[in-house]
Order: structure tokens, then sequence, then C-alpha cells
């Protein structure tokens, strides 16, 4: 009888350290990343579009939109610029795993605000943001 629950165990284990390895890949990015604007603003944008990029990497494209729609599906701004820039984070993630961070950053760094350009990245007007946040 101990064999199952071994199992159920190591499962458990595993399942919890998806979410740790892709949230703490993109915070350790977040906290080295020189954008500004952490709550709707750029680094709010690198930060959904890179854990997009690695889940889409990991899992594929239509685990990102599942999780979108679990936790973007709110009405406004914020979450229209989340599921968008999702979407664009899920297209990087075809790369290989060592060029998600870079195409992330080049995507942010070429992005603009209120864009509805499905090729770019979009964050808020600075005014905005939300001040002294990084999530």
């Amino acid at each position: 009888m101990r064999v199952p629950w071994l199992k159920l165990g190591f499962l458990g284990a595993v399942l919890a350290a998806y979410p740790i390895f892709v949230l703490g890949y993109t915070w350790i990015s977040v906290f080295r990343s020189d954008f500004k604007g952490g709550g709707n603003g750029p680094l709010d944008a690198y930060r959904h579009a890179l854990a997009s990029a690695i889940v889409a990497h990991t899992l594929g494209e239509s685990a990102v939109e599942l999780i979108s729609t679990l936790f973007e599906s709110g009405p406004g701004d914020s979450h229209a610029m989340d599921r968008h820039n999702n979407r664009i984070g899920a297209r990087i993630g075809a790369a290989s795993f060592f060029q998600l961070e870079p195409a992330v950053r080049k995507a942010v760094e070429n992005g603009k605000v209120n864009t509805t350009d499905p090729n770019q990245i979009s964050w808020l007007p600075e005014t905005k943001w939300k001040r002294n946040r990084v999530w």
C-alpha cells in the first residue's frame, strides 16, 4: 500500500516544481531587468510575455490560452493588455529556451503604449502605471 502513496507524492512534487520553475525564472529576470512600470507598464508586459513564452515552450500555446482565460478574463485595460502580451509571449515560446528571454526583451523594447498590433507588445500609458509595484 505504500507504493501508490509514494507515486502520488512524487507526482505532486513534480507538479509543484513546474510553477516554481516558471515563476522563479520569470521573477529573477524581472528583478534583473531595467524596464520601468511594474504595474501596467513595460516591466509588467515583460513579465507576462516571458512567463507565457516559458509556458508555451514547455507545454504549448494552448496552455497559455487556458491560463490567460483563467487569470485574465476580467474587464478593463489591464486584463486586455495582459492577454495581448501573453499571446505574443506564447508565439515567442516556439524558440529554443535560451532564446526566450532575449526575444521577449527585444519585443518589449519595440513595444508601444496601447498598441493593438497583434505582433507588438503593449502597455498602458504611464499615468495608469501602478507605482512602487513589481507585480
